[in-house]
């Protein structure tokens, strides 16, 4: 067994099991790739993917377990590799953070700003995409966290690490009868036709409690994010209800806000980040930016904590 059998079998289920792409991917023959894997099942003496005569259909059982594995070495090997570039550069080296609209759009720019002038030899890369996308980046080792809306619920591999508050405000035009309501409820929200983002999402609190009160929102178009919100508002085309973070009275001229704090449920940013990441200074510094309550000391206590825990779970499970 070698580590580069390991990185196929990561790069053949990264490119949905397809080996020609795989292999394109690894810069190899279709053939000797396939013959790699064939030689770590027969070494493991188990049968990693699942076959239809001469195409992959996914991993097994065992094999759902081999690519974790293969995973982890993979991402602990980068791990290395960046504390070689440390040790050789000082404040050198690339920083990526993946990372959702909201927070990409309305947090992060001068947290960005203030990190490239304190740092102008540390390369920073900025991937966005919802939720999933970016915490998956940072399973996969390809970035070294994430910023987020409910960042890390579905990966269980991530430290989660609460950045901030996250409430929401219903927009309107000034003259709309939303904003002048007595009492801002759930239903009254309703009447109207609603500029929905993040593609509607009903995983997301501020649906769910629509529907917990067994009401529906009138979605009049989505799919988009915050900005193309408020300029669908801004044309009378419906109310949007938006973070309050992406609000600015100044700047969003042709709409007003109103708290819906009372009516929806916060939310809340966080980062996302693999426990084993090696902790640059300046990645500490890049953390502390952006949720100053997040010290070296406590990100370094959350680490222990986290593999502490995770400790406990696989004791349990033995």
């Amino acid at each position: 067994m070698n580590l580069q059998q390991l990185h196929y079998v990561v790069e053949i289920v990264r490119n949905r099991n397809h080996l020609s792409a795989a292999a394109a991917a690894l810069q190899m023959s279709q053939p000797g790739v396939s013959q790699q894997i064939q030689l770590l099942e027969q070494e493991l003496g188990l049968q990693i993917f699942s076959r239809t005569r001469n195409r992959i259909n996914g991993l097994t059982e065992a094999g759902t377990i081999v690519h974790s594995i293969a995973q982890r070495i993979a991402v602990n090997l980068g791990e290395l590799k960046t504390l070689k570039d440390h040790i050789a550069g000082g404040d050198r080296g690339t920083l990526t953070i993946a990372t959702t609209h909201t927070p990409a759009r309305y947090l992060l720019p001068h947290v960005v700003r203030r990190f490239l002038a304190r740092y102008p030899d540390v390369r920073l890369i900025l991937r966005q995409g919802n939720t999933e996308q970016v915490c998956a980046q940072v399973e996969a080792g390809e970035a070294d966290l994430a910023v987020s809306t409910q960042a890390g619920g579905n990966f269980p591999n991530l430290l989660r690490l609460r950045c901030r508050d996250l409430s929401f405000c219903v927009v309107a035009q000034p003259a709309h009868p939303i904003l002048s309501v007595p009492e801002l409820t759930l239903e009254e929200i309703v009447r109207y036709p609603l500029i929905a983002y993040d593609g509607h999402n009903k995983g997301l609190k501020v649906w769910k409690a629509f529907a917990a009160a067994g009401l529906e929102p009138n979605i009049a178009m989505s799919g988009m994010d915050a900005d193309l919100c408020k300029t669908y508002v801004r044309m009378g085309l419906g109310i949007g209800i938006l973070a309050g973070l992406s609000y600015d009275a100044e700047q969003d001229q042709g709409i007003e806000a109103r708290d819906a704090g009372m009516v929806l449920p916060r939310s809340e940013i966080g980062i996302a980040l693999r426990p084993g990441t090696y902790l640059h200074p300046y990645l500490l510094d890049f953390l502390g930016s952006v949720a100053p309550h997040l010290t070296p000391d406590v990100v370094r206590r959350a680490i222990r904590d986290f593999d502490s825990d995770r400790g406990s779970e696989l004791r349990l499970a033995d």
